[in-house]
């Protein structure tokens, strides 16, 4: 028997399978899927078995072991594989590595191991009145005699030394189990009806099961879509199928698998927020079938379920169901294929769809539901808009008289507020008043950002950090800090409101494992009354006290260089805007800002998302932006200058002279132009045909795969420049 073996090393000249023999003492257990280790040259490697054949050729090495006892990919996963080998332009090694846990990846000398505890229970073939026990001993017999097998951890506790003559004597005995890292509780407590507008589309979707239909729901904020989710689960789990609930932040799903787990019993986690072994474990139950719903992030979509009945994104706006670095995939593209696959219906929502999204609904190839109630007729918040170019001055600070006010009186009412501010940090950047001395990244091209609370400026691209001097290094003369993060947010609010009792979340306050979990309990539990943060806040978290939400900067995310910028903007406003207001008072949402006509901002004020979209896509038809072209972007990098440059022309030119139909811009220099001492040149190519170009951006792929000098990163339809 010959298997092909696809080895562990990631190389566009190795992107192959080798042969090998399979030996006799492995041919009654070796599968297709499996992992093993092979001998590779003067390496021994890890891979996995993509195809095997009865007979056996001379000359070939033969396999050293097999790693698994069952194949960790399965028919539909190594489908998949060579489908996001073809979308990404990656190897198909980097695409079945990116599938998998830690533990269950190709990769020599990787082991993520099982976790064991001990029990103790009485040997059942001793007479106990045989032996002279001693008080302490005579208590852990009495333990042992009401429950039949006690953690030997509990035993300990009371006397190890006890224990351990009890064992010696035999008297008691000792086994090791298995148990899971993550103990998940399930207490079964949600009950919800559907609202007529509800039950509308929860039957509409009904009608979809068993088919591939793709359903964006266009639900405001407030409108229940997770009740929808939740029934539309339950009849799938009735049918004996899986489901995949797809959320876009950690920050999510602390909440969701609380509501989740009211109504569910068999439920898996899986998100980056896991150890290894929590991963582990939680992929194991999944393979082994102990579970029937998965909810996590956008590592969730590759989870093993051989009978998918369902697919859920929810939030499916967010950026962050696309992988930034190799390979670069897009969850919605791969649920796509799995939803095909297993022929049932993939479900969109959000309450700001993407454009490319609702245009494709209007075009018909999604089945567009809309809800434009909130659940249980609550209104939606009230949004005003607040003129910092009137109010910047006599503010005395970053939060203006106006936000101060209904602040303190929402805290007076015993409410709760929501500060946002898409910016971490204390201060943007660190200047001296007299020369213009800035710090700036050594290995980027970008200034630092002072974190107060540790005096050290940072940069967020790089992770390069030094200490903050008192006074200029060039002439010694004060620095002023310039700009507002969410650190220096927290120490006006605390200075300025008498009754404030604070709570930010951004990277910074989330860096520990369940630190997003605590933070949104001590706030659903009203420990605090102000939670202030970035855009983690932002999306999906419910907490019924909150009847304000003020946005202290709303022009943040529109001064970005990217087609996006208003998109974004609105969404991120419209999105933190329904944080407000979901318990039984009315909720208000006050928005700051220098750009008050702004469009992007001004159809939050009537939450109007079709007036946003028309006014976007007349912008975006013009510029030939998407959903009108599709974007490849390639970038260009080299810790050499010239180098970067000269082959970013090189490129640009020969695109130019293959690709006829189709547009191609640059080269330019990236947004961010100088990252880790490395310079970055882009090109975008703008198409309307996949097939125009795929040829053409392959062979460059190929072509400088290799090259020590420079790199491309390659990324079709990228969702950041």
């Amino acid at each position: 028997m010959v298997a092909s073996v696809l080895v562990e090393l990631s190389h566009v000249f190795i992107d192959k399978t080798f042969s090998y023999n399979v030996p006799d003492l492995l041919k009654d257990n070796i599968k297709i899927g499996m992992r093993v280790t092979v001998p590779f040259g003067s390496q021994t490697l890890e891979g996995f078995v993509l195809s095997l054949k009865k007979e056996k050729e001379d000359n070939l090495k033969d396999i050293i072991s097999l790693v698994d006892s069952y194949p960790v990919l399965n028919k539909e996963l190594l489908s998949l594989g060579r489908y996001i080998k073809d979308e990404t332009l990656c190897t198909l090694i980097q695409a079945y590595q990116v599938m998998l846990p830690k533990a269950l990846k190709a990769k020599k000398k990787t082991v993520v191991p099982l976790k064991y505890e001990k029990y103790i229970y009485l040997n059942k073939d001793i007479n106990i009145n045989d032996y002279k026990l001693n008080n302490t001993q005579t208590d852990i017999i009495n333990i042992l005699l009401k429950e039949e097998k006690v953690l030997k951890s509990k035993l300990t506790s009371i006397s190890s030394s006890s224990v351990k003559t009890l064992l010696n004597k035999n008297i008691i005995l000792e086994e090791e189990k298995e148990v899971y890292r993550l103990n998940i509780k399930n207490d079964k407590t949600l009950n919800f009806s559907l609202s007529l507008k509800q039950d509308e589309i929860y039957k509409e979707i009904k009608k979809g099961f068993n088919t591939n239909t793709t359903y964006l729901l266009h639900g405001i904020t407030g409108s229940g879509k997770t009740n929808i989710y939740i029934k539309l689960i339950e009849d799938v789990i009735k049918q004996g199928k899986t489901a995949i609930f797809l959320v876009p932040e950690i920050s999510l799903t602390p909440q969701i698998i609380d509501k989740f787990t009211s109504f569910f019993d068999d439920v898996a986690v899986f998100h980056s927020g896991l150890s290894d072994g929590e991963k582990y474990d939680e992929y194991r139950k999944i393979r082994e079938g102990k579970v029937n719903i998965v909810v996590g992030a956008r590592s969730a979509i590759f989870t093993p379920f051989e009978n998918i009945g369902i697919i859920i994104i929810d939030e499916e706006h967010s950026s962050t169901y696309k992988q930034e670095n190799t390979p670069r995939y897009n969850a919605i593209s791969v649920a796509k294929e799995r939803a095909k696959y297993h022929n049932c219906p993939l479900v969109l929502g959000s309450a700001t769809p993407s454009l490319e999204s609702y245009a494709r609904a209007e075009k018909g190839v999604y089945k567009l539901l809309t809800l434009s109630e909130r659940y249980n007729k609550m209104n939606p918040p009230k949004v005003e808009i607040i003129d910092m170019n009137k109010e910047f001055k006599s503010s005395n600070g970053y939060i203006s008289n106006t936000l101060l006010k209904e602040i303190e009186k929402v805290l007076e009412s015993n409410n709760q507020v929501i500060l946002f501010l898409n910016k971490r940090g204390y201060s943007s950047l660190v200047s001296c008043i007299s020369c213009g001395f800035t710090y700036k990244c050594p290995n980027c091209d970008i200034t630092l950002t002072y974190h107060k609370s540790s005096n050290m400026l940072r940069c967020h691209y790089c992770g390069y950090a030094t200490k903050k001097d008192n006074t200029c290094p060039s002439c010694h003369e004060e620095f002023k800090e310039y700009g507002m993060g969410t650190e220096k947010l927290e120490e006006e609010i605390k200075e300025k409101v008498k009754n404030a009792k604070v709570l930010r979340m951004d990277i910074d306050t989330t860096t520990r494992k369940n630190a997003h979990d605590k933070i949104i309990k001590s706030f659903m539990n009203k420990e605090y009354n102000i939670l202030l943060g970035t855009q983690m806040i932002a999306k999906g978290l419910d907490f019924p006290s909150v009847t304000l939400v003020g946005v202290i900067n709303a022009d943040i995310s529109l001064n970005f260089p990217d087609y996006r910028s208003s998109e974004n903007t609105f969404d991120l406003l419209n999105q933190v805007s329904g944080r407000s207001g979901r318990g039984t008072d009315p909720g208000k949402v006050l928005i700051q800002t220098f750009n008050k006509d702004h469009y992007a901002i001004k159809y939050n004020i009537n939450n109007d998302y079709v007036g946003f979209y028309k006014e976007e896509m007349g912008i975006r038809r013009k510029l030939g932006y998407p959903p009108y072209y599709y974007i490849c972007l390639i970038k260009v990098i080299s810790k050499d200058y010239e180098k970067a440059s000269d082959t970013s022309i090189n490129i640009s030119k020969y695109l130019r002279e293959n690709i006829k139909n189709d547009i191609v811009l640059g080269p330019s220099c990236a947004n961010i132009f100088k990252m880790n001492n490395e310079y970055r040149f882009q090109i975008i190519i703008k198409y309307k045909n996949i097939d125009n170009i795929r040829k053409y951006v392959s062979f460059l792929n190929e072509h400088y795969f290799n090259n020590k000098k420079v790199r491309l990163e390659i990324d079709f339809n990228p969702i950041k420049f």
